[in-house]
């Protein structure tokens, strides 16, 4: 079992910066997988960002390329985002979650472990 806690979310004027981190314990994430999803109000979750185990891969969704950043510190058991040029469209709740295979994945279903969450809330 993995437990993944987020932090580092909440409230931004538009153009801001926020930086997320997801925390894992339980076993070490040095071999999997990583990916952030958010889920905005009345809206599907849908995919963020993902990371290969050792850092070497990245894949990002179209709305948020070249504005977001992933990475991980295997040695810390953390995954951030960095979020530059929030825009309003940019509020969910920002979940992370942990796969069992060492590569990147953009469906949810590839996701073994999730954390509960942090809120985003970007305003105009």
């Amino acid at each position: 079992q993995v437990q993944l806690v987020e932090s580092g979310g909440g409230l931004v004027q538009a153009g801001g910066s926020l930086r997320l981190s997801c925390a894992a314990s339980g076993r070490t994430i040095s071999t999997y997988g990583m990916g952030w999803f958010r889920q905005g109000p009345g809206k599907e979750r849908e995919f963020v960002a993902s990371i290969n185990w050792s850092g070497g891969a990245t894949y990002y969704a179209d709305s948020v390329k070249g504005r977001f950043t992933i990475s991980r510190d295997n040695a810390k058991n953390t995954v951030y985002l960095q979020m530059n040029n929030l825009k309003p469209e940019d509020t969910a709740v920002y979940c992370c979650a942990v796969r069992r295979i060492g590569g990147v994945a953009i469906r949810s279903n590839d996701y073994d472990y999730w954390g509960q969450g942090t809120q985003v809330t970007v305003s105009s």
